[in-house]
């Protein structure tokens, strides 16, 4: 009887297995690299994609070893076929087995061979300083009433002697020994924790129950936003003559400390802001005002945010994305927990409100170390006008200038630039594109073709009393000329001293029909020079001020030297 019962139970079981099989769960874990990634300013939205079979039923795919930096609000994931998604979750694996690539633990055994060896002579070093003080607690020989004979005085000091130099020498032989040593191990130690960052940290995963009737074979697309990861400009300006169009290479210092490498990945770069809601946009005020220049501060906070979705049928979002806020809040729980390779500074720059984005043309690997990488974005030919100017009066020497028009179509960004001309680097500038001028001004350095001096002429140069004023006047020479076979502009800069006091009056008495601006004091000549030519230029003025009186008619710039 009860034998019966027993095989009626597995018949029943069985068929409700069959009927019911579809609640139970299939799991299964799943690798995938990252593919692609669209890297913004500050953060980065990561793709990864992996074929998987189904079988009827419910169906838990595990990715593992993902960057435990992702905000789990901004997951995507959509899958291809018959196929439902019926929830996404994220989790972070603390135990998460670290793989240790052939030099890491070429350098983890180099510091335990290190460690023992500094050991040792540690060790050694011990026990020649404890038999030394030994040798110095034990110097009374013979007792205190009974005397020693000489030739046994002589025979313990001459023991003494011997031995302590010995042990003094052993002692420095050790001591010399063991500071290659760690200088060695420091050195290691310094490279396994560069190369280790990464390898010490969690990993995330993200779980996605599917659904399928029939068993399938599917493709599982998944992407999300991840912080510590971003992109910068960097230019090169290349200018060959002052009759040949400006080359631009547009380049970008792209940097992953995500955890994961990112090897032979596509990549977009993009000025648009992963914060961004999916809400309606809404127009502000548009102030105008002066510009005073670039002000930058550091960047307080960071954070992402994905656009919410709607879940389809074969299309899952995390909903309700979150705000800046609860992001940093997000980022800085991690930050507790996850260490960080480098200190990434940051800084506020302007860009447009179009956002632009840029494709990259081949594949890079980007590793995982927080360090900069050179991508290359586009080049560009620029049309520019060439022009001189100089202010002889501090420096002898004239500055090309190139004047580029053109730029605001190029969805530049704030950033430095290299500049060289004629293949020589002139030095570094700077990209402002917050700037309403449609003309970018760069300097191209000086241009030993076209000579600028400046001279005082002494004969013209007095020093008058009258009653109780002083009079002193100043003359100057300055003469361009043009050394270049082609025609050149340029403008020459020179000033006056401006009065803050009443009793104190300058007057100008030579100025060669120069451009004056009397609340700078400045003059300029503007000029345009054929191959050849010679310009002079004529400058002075005078001074009153009252009689015994210092006045700073002279300007001096400070400089460090050497005191003895």
């Amino acid at each position: 009887m009860k034998k019966n019962q027993f095989a009626l139970f597995l018949l029943m079981a069985s068929m409700a297995f069959g009927v019911y099989g579809q609640s139970v769960e299939v799991s299964q874990e799943v690798s995938a690299p990252v593919q692609s990634a669209i890297v913004y300013l500050y953060g980065a939205e990561v793709a990864h994609s992996k074929q998987v079979t189904l079988s009827p039923g419910k169906n838990k795919i595990v990715f593992v070893g993902l960057s435990p930096k992702l905000n789990a609000k901004s997951i995507q994931v959509s899958a291809t076929g018959d196929v439902s998604i019926l929830a996404i979750s994220d989790a972070i694996n603390y135990m998460a087995n670290q793989k240790e690539g052939s030099r890491i633990k070429q350098l983890k055994d180099s510091v335990s061979a290190l460690s023992e060896a500094i050991t040792e002579i540690n060790n050694d070093k011990d026990a020649y300083t404890t038999e030394k003080n030994m040798l110095l607690k034990n110097d009374v020989i013979g007792g205190n009433e009974k005397g020693v004979a000489i030739a046994e005085l002589k025979l313990a000091a001459d023991f003494y002697r011997i031995r302590i130099k010995e042990i003094n020498a052993e002692l420095s032989r050790l001591t010399k020994k063991v500071i290659p040593l760690s200088e060695i191990l420091l050195k290691v130690n310094q490279q396994l924790m560069d190369l280790n960052a990464k390898n010490n940290q969690p990993s995330a995963e993200i779980s996605i129950l599917l659904s399928t009737v029939l068993k399938t074979t599917t493709t599982i697309n998944l992407k999300y936003i991840v912080i510590d990861a971003g992109w910068a400009p960097s230019y090169d300006l290349l200018a060959e003559d002052v009759n040949q169009p400006i080359e631009l290479k547009y380049r970008a210092k792209v940097f992953n400390n995500t955890g994961v490498d990112w090897n032979d990945i596509k990549i977009k770069l993009s000025t648009s802001d992963p914060t961004q809601s999916a809400s309606k946009p809404v127009l502000s005020a548009w102030n105008l005002d002066y510009y005073s220049g670039a002000n930058y501060k550091s960047k307080a906070s960071f954070g992402y945010s994905n656009s919410s979705g709607i879940s389809q049928s074969n299309q899952g979002y995390m909903q309700n994305a979150p705000s800046s806020m609860e992001i940093q809040s997000i980022a800085s729980k991690k930050s507790e927990k996850i260490n960080v390779a480098q200190a990434i500074q940051f800084e506020e720059i302007q860009v447009s409100e179009l956002s632009a984005e840029f494709d990259i043309k081949i594949n890079y690997s980007i590793p995982a170390d927080s360090k900069p990488y050179i991508v290359d974005v586009t080049e560009y030919k620029l049309p520019a006008t060439f022009q001189h100017f100089s202010v002889p009066k501090l420096v002898r020497d004239a500055f090309l200038l190139a004047r580029i028009t053109g730029w605001e179509d190029l969805d530049l960004v704030e950033g430095p630039a290299n500049v060289y001309y004629a293949g020589i680097y002139v030095g570094q500038s700077y990209i402002y594109t917050r700037s309403a001028d449609d003309t970018l001004d760069l300097s191209l350095g000086r241009d030993n073709k076209v000579l600028v001096t400046r001279s005082k002429v002494k004969e013209y140069c007095t020093k008058k009393m009258f009653g109780n004023t002083t009079k002193e006047t100043f003359a100057y020479e300055m003469v361009v000329k043009n050394n270049r076979k082609t025609p050149v502009q340029i403008d020459i800069e020179d000033q006056l001293p401006v009065s803050t006091q009443s009793d104190i009056t300058v007057e100008a008495l030579e100025t060669s029909k120069g451009e004056y601006d009397p609340k700078t004091g400045k003059y300029t000549w503007k000029y345009t020079l054929q191959p050849g030519d010679v310009k002079k230029i004529a400058f002075s003025f005078a001074v009153k001020y009252p009689k015994n009186t210092n006045i700073n008619l002279q300007k001096t710039k400070t400089q460090m030297r050497a005191m003895f």
